[in-house]
This record gives structure tokens, sequence and C-alpha cells, in this order.
């Protein structure tokens, strides 16, 4: 089963995501999206992440302002989290990409550019593909396609 979950802080943050979702959808991933806030409902982010292992091969994470969630779920999973950092009006989406990436020894979460859903689909897909060789077909025709332009 190939399959990765998307969870964002607020529903504000479906619409950057629906770039990930068409990237999966093109590459054949099926995909759940969750809103939960590491700040507004604490304990339903830490069951996400809990359960995560049985449903999912990875997680997309993407939060803006304080940023929190990728953090929070890749400290109550083994899977591997993908953070992206969402515009906001404050500081532009730089205080949630310097959340996800200063995180400490033992907790990695990696980060795609601010508002980067469709890159963070891509990145998904890559370490996917480690494990299904259909999907690393897949990706080679996409990357051939972007080479020739």
């Amino acid at each position: 089963m190939m399959k990765v979950g998307i969870i964002v802080g607020s529903k504000s943050d479906l619409a950057v995501m629906e770039k990930a979702e068409a990237q999966l959808k093109e590459f054949g991933i099926a995909y759940d999206i969750t809103i939960a806030s590491a700040h507004r409902t604490p304990k339903k982010v830490e069951a996400y992440a809990k359960g995560a292992e049985v449903k999912y091969d990875l997680i997309i994470a993407a939060a803006g302002m304080a940023a929190a969630l990728p953090g929070v779920v890749a400290a109550h999973t083994h899977l591997p989290v993908i953070g992206v950092p969402i515009h906001s009006k404050a500081l532009s989406g730089h205080d949630a990409l310097f959340s996800i990436v200063q995180m400490p020894p033992g907790v990695p979460v990696a980060s795609v550019a601010i508002d980067g859903a469709k890159n963070a689909a891509i990145l998904a897909a890559e370490i996917l593909a480690l494990k299904y060789p259909k999907l690393r077909q897949k990706l080679k025709h996409f990357k051939f396609k972007i080479a020739k332009g």
C-alpha cells in the first residue's frame, strides 16, 4: 500500500496543499488529508502521528505562523516527515520555515520552500520510489519531461 498522510494546521492551509494533491494524483499515490493544530488540538495531532505507521508510508505536514505541527508530528512517529511552511502576512512564512528546519537532533523534518507543496509531493514520491519500483519509473519519466522543457 503506497499512501501519504497529509496533515495541515488549519483549513486555510488547504489551498496551498492542492498542488501537493495534484502531484500525488499524477504519480498515482493515495493520500488522506487531516486538519489538526499542534496548538489548538495537540492530542489529536499526537494520536494522528502515533497511529500513522499503520496507515501511511510517510507524512507531509503543512503549517504557517510558528509551524510547530511538522516537528510535533515527527516527535511522535518514526516515519519520514516533510514540512511545508505556509506563507503568512506577519513574517511572509519565514517564521514557519525556521521552525521546520531548526529541529533538535533526533527529530528530523525535511523541508521544502515556503508554499512548496508541489515539491513536497515530488520529494515524497522520491522517498517512496525506494520501496516501489513502478513509482520509480513514473519519476524517471516525470524528470525526463521536465528536462525536455
